[in-house]
Parts: C-alpha cells; structure tokens; sequence
C-alpha cells in the first residue's frame, strides 16, 4: 500500500467518526416550538461540512502543514479553495502520484499556491450600521485623557467590523469559515472570525456603546449555529467542529435582555439555549466524589488543524499512535476552556502542576469555572421561562441548578484553601493552584448567597495568602512561569472581569473595596499601554503596570474585542471615579 493510499484510508475512517459525531448531535436535538424563530425541530439534521476533508482532517492537511509552509499553521486553514474540496483532492491526489508520494517544500508550495487563495478573503471589513460616534457612556467619564480613550476604543468597533461576502453563502464549500447571516465584530490581530467565548465580553462592549443591533445579529449567528450544528463551536471554522468553549450564549442573551427590555426576545430563544445547556451537560460530564459535574473535552482526532505541526511536535514523546491521538484530545480540550496552554491543565507523574504540554490532562480535570457557568446557564434559563409564565418549566430548571450547584460544594469547594478548587479525578484530590476562576463561583453567584460574609471572609484571606494583591499589572492567570501564555506573568481581561465582578458580587464592604481598586488599577494600566502604544493587546503583563504579556505559540495580538469591551464596561462603572493625576506607577491614586 503506498502513502496515498494509506491516507486515503486514514481519511475514509476520520470521514466516518465526523459522521457518526454528526449524527450522534443530530439525535441530541430537542423539538422545540414551531412557533419561535430560532426552533429547532426534530427534522433537523446536523451541520456538515464539505470542506472538512481539506481543512480538518486527512493527507493534504497533513503534507501541507507537515511542510511548515508559514510561521503560522493557522494561515494555511484561512485560505480559500479555488475549486471544489472533491476536486482539490484529486488534484491532490494527481499531485501526490506524480512527485512519487515524495514533494519538495518549494513542490507543494506550489500545489497551494495553484489551488488556494490568500487567507481572510471571505470576509469584507464592515462598519457597523449602528455604530455612534459619542455614546452616553463617554460623559461618564471625568478624567479627559481617559474619556478621549474611551471614544478611541469606540472607533476600534469599526476596525474589528466584519461581514461576509454573499460568495461564502453561495459557495460555503470553498472556505473553511462557518457561515453566520449577520456580520461581527472580531477579536483582532489572528483571529479573523468569531470566537465564542470572546464574544460575551464584545458583547458587553458593544451593548454599553449603544450598538444593540450589531450585538442582537451576534447572538442571532451563535443561535442560528446551534440551530445547525447543536452546539457552538470554538470560533468560526470548520476545523473546530470537535470542541467548544465555556457556553456563554446565555448569559449574552440576558445581558442583551438587561440592556433593552426585550423579554420576547428571550423567550423566543429558550429552546435553543436549553438545548446548548443540555448539550453540555449529555456530552461533558464526568463523576467526581459521586457527583454529576462537567468538563473540557473534544470529539475529533488527530492534531489541531490551526496548530497541526506545533501539536505534531510535542507528540513525538509518546510511543503509540494511541498515546499520541489521547496527547491531541487533551490539546483540544484545553483549546475548549480557552485558556490554551497553562499549567493548569498539567498533571505531573507525582500529581503537581509541574511539566510541559505533553503532561496535559485537561479532560482529567474538574474546571470550576465550566460548572459554575452552567449553574448560571440553568439559573438564567428558569428565569426566562419565569418570564415567560412557565411556571413548570422555570421549577425544572431551578432545580437542575440547584443540582450543580450542590455538586459544586460538595466537590470543588476547599475549606483549608477558602476557594473552590479545580479537581484531578486521576488522584482523586482537589488542585490547590491558583488560578482566578478558583473565584468564578462569586461572579455568577453559584454559593449561598446567606454565606457571604463567611465566604468573604475566606476568599480575602486566600487573596492575601497568595499574595494576588501585589502586581501592578493585574493578577496573573497563574503564579507559575511555565512559558505557557495562560500562565504567569500573563494576565487577561476575562479574568479580570471574573474577579473584579465576583468581589462586587460578594457584597460586603472589604470585597467591594477591593473589586473597585482592582478595577481601578486595570483601567489605568490598560490605559498606560494604550497611551505608549495606541494599541489594546489580547493580554498583559502582571509584573509591569502598562505592560502587555506574551508567551505561548504565536505572537502578541492586538485589536483586541474581549479587552476593549471589559474597559469600556468599566469606563462605565468607574469613569466617574479615576482620575489620572497623581497616579503612580502601580496605578494607585497619591
């Protein structure tokens, strides 16, 4: 058998998993009423993808990016094809069979440049019909310099603005990116297409510049996707068919239900978005201590398409086709959390956070955040039935939050640390290892509420102990320096916004205080790097105020959606407050 022929093989067999992943989703589809716009009925069939075989799987994705043709393998999954994907593949095949299965670099640069163009072309830039040049958060804001940022991260609206040409509706087969009917807003720099969880923090932006249109036609596309697929992707394409992120689909449609009163809105949505949470909660759970509960994972093989060579790489380690393929599911999980790579997914032979990529086990960890935003999902969901006068419906779901929520304390909550814990199930032991979403419990209110002052008292004790208080650029996503971009020194808007929001949350007066200085000082450092640089970065530096972080596998990325949005949310919140003048240089006021 010669090489083609294996792969063929190989492609045959990956063809049938996606099939039999695809259907398995499609028998997981709920009916939902025919009378809202968003149903989804037991006729639906899953989403396939044509341009799967190039893009997410098989022997052309594998010599091409196994040629490290350029400096980033994501470039490669963005180009359009010129034909078909059945009639690149014989072309492919034709190609393979006249270099005898052995091409050059330069030959199958060639091959691509015959058969794909330039990434990022299915998409045109757009600016948002809703955009405002002055929204009214902007006299919110006392200090002049940060109120000229504030109209400076409105008009970046405009440079993330997106929308898809009418060929990628009319030829969906010849890109790798999903098709949505309303254009978007980005995150920057890379990421050229939407992504899922960084768009519930775009959102919010967008919502406080008054742009409820372009928010609405977001959160209609996650909608219509689930309506497709029955599940939200990682971000736009194809080639993250297999995974998810953290479901905050809900919480964007509360968010947009906070902001304009459109309970209709809502309830036409529920269905959907019951069928996300209990698409999370059939395909995510795992048993720990006896308790149902979630976490990451991933449902295709082999290597990450937008990373395939790097994933290769770091595979080499590991004996067994077997034991690579189990390396490439946790890889993929961890791209699930969003927080791809940290050591917190690591788990060492001795039980530590200690090691490298190869000693990921993502999908042996119990995240806390995953679950507690689950619970939120399900809280939200009774809510809007609430609304909606479904009274058995709105019991339903309290009570499924009420399950997760139990099961959180039970197994996440650590009395000697004062926090939830992420869990290991391989050692059965909780992982006392700072990350901020040991607190997203607080942000989305998955505790008794009757035992805040307690739960106060605990969280700020943790606080101090860890020293988390002491960085001038934000607390750092870990406090451990592995090279890994989700870890120390690097610090991220999300969570951030995790732990800023959980404090105020909290409610009594030292974890407000706290909340308000820590937001405080990651609007002022934010500002100190947008003031030397005229950028805003996907993340930042804990040891440097006005810092931006680096680290991971590609470079540092400006724009950037999900860091514009938590500013100018807390613009909002605190623009009547922070005065620039006399500020030093930890970001504190003299």
């Amino acid at each position: 058998m010669n090489l083609t022929q294996v792969f063929t093989l190989m492609l045959m067999i990956l063809c049938t998993c996606l099939s039999v992943e695809l259907q398995a989703n499609a028998k997981t589809l709920i009916e939902f009423s025919k009378d809202s716009p968003y149903a989804i009925t037991k006729n639906s069939k899953a989403y396939d993808f044509p341009a799967c075989q190039i893009y997410c799987y098989g022997p052309l994705l594998h010599t091409v990016q196994m040629a490290k043709l350029f400096p980033d393998s994501k470039t490669f999954v963005d180009m359009k094809l010129k034909a078909t994907p059945e009639k690149t593949m014989e072309e492919f095949e034709a190609f393979m069979a006249s270099k005898n299965n052995t091409p050059s670099r330069d030959d199958i640069l060639q091959f691509v440049q015959a058969n794909f163009g330039e990434k990022g072309t299915e998409l045109d830039v757009w600016t948002p019909d809703d955009w405002t040049e002055r929204p009214d958060f902007i006299e919110l804001i006392r200090d002049p310099d940060l109120k000229q940022w504030g109209i400076d991260l409105n008009n970046i609206w405009k440079e993330l603005g997106r929308k898809m040409k009418e060929d990628v509706h009319k030829n969906p087969e010849y890109y790798s990116i999903i098709p949505v009917p309303n254009p978007v807003i980005v995150p920057g720099g890379r990421f050229i297409e939407f992504y899922y969880w960084d768009s519930y923090w775009i959102i919010r932006g967008l919502l406080y510049s008054e742009m409820l249109h372009t928010a609405r036609g977001m959160i209609e596309n996650f909608l219509s996707i689930v309506q497709r697929i029955g599940f939200i992707p990682n971000g736009g394409r194809v080639y993250y068919w297999g995974r998810s992120q953290p479901p905050l689909l809900t919480a964007m449609v509360k968010s947009y239900v906070d902001f304009t009163k459109d309970d209709l809105f809502a309830i036409n949505a529920l269905e959907v978005l019951e069928h996300e949470f209990e698409y999370f909660m059939n395909n995510h759970t795992v048993q720990a201590k006896g308790y149902n509960l979630a976490a990451y994972r991933d449902t295709s093989t082999g290597p990450r398409p937008e990373s395939y060579s790097e994933d290769v790489e770091t595979s080499k380690s590991f004996e067994t086709d077997a034991a690579k393929e189990e390396h490439y599911s946790e890889l993929k999980a961890a791209a699930e959390s969003g927080m791809d790579f940290s050591s917190r997914w690591f788990i060492s032979a001795n039980g530590t956070n200690s090691g490298n990529l190869t000693n990921a086990k993502t999908r042996s960890i119990v995240p806390v955040e995953l679950n507690a935003i689950l619970y939120w999902n399900a809280k939200i969901i009774a809510e809007f039935h609430s609304k909606a006068g479904n009274i058995d419906k709105m019991t339903e779901y309290e009570t499924k939050a009420k399950k997760i929520q139990e099961a959180i304390q039970a197994v996440l909550w650590n009395e000697d640390a004062g926090c939830w814990l992420d869990y290991d199930l391989i050692n059965e032991k909780p992982r006392d290892y700072f990350v901020p979403t040991n607190l997203s419990p607080l942000w989305v209110k998955a505790y008794n509420i009757p035992d805040a002052e307690r739960i106060s008292k605990s969280v700020l004790n943790y606080i101090a102990k860890n020293k988390l208080d002491s960085f001038p650029g934000g607390v750092p996503n870990t406090l451990l320096q592995s090279g890994e971009q989700w870890d120390f020194p690097n610090v991220w808007a999300p969570m951030q916004y995790i732990l800023v929001e959980g404090l105020d949350n909290l409610g009594t007066p030292e974890a407000k205080e706290m909340s308000k200085r820590w937001g405080h000082r990651w609007v002022k450092s934010n500002f100190e790097a947008y003031r030397e640089t005229l950028s805003m970065f996907e993340k930042y530096d804990a040891e440097k105020f006005g810092g931006h972080g680096g680290g991971g596998e590609y470079g540092v990325q400006t724009g950037f959606g999900w860091s514009n949005g938590v500013i100018i949310e807390w613009l909002t919140k605190y623009g009547r407050q922070i005065t620039l003048s006399n500020t030093d240089a930890a970001g504190e006021n003299a």
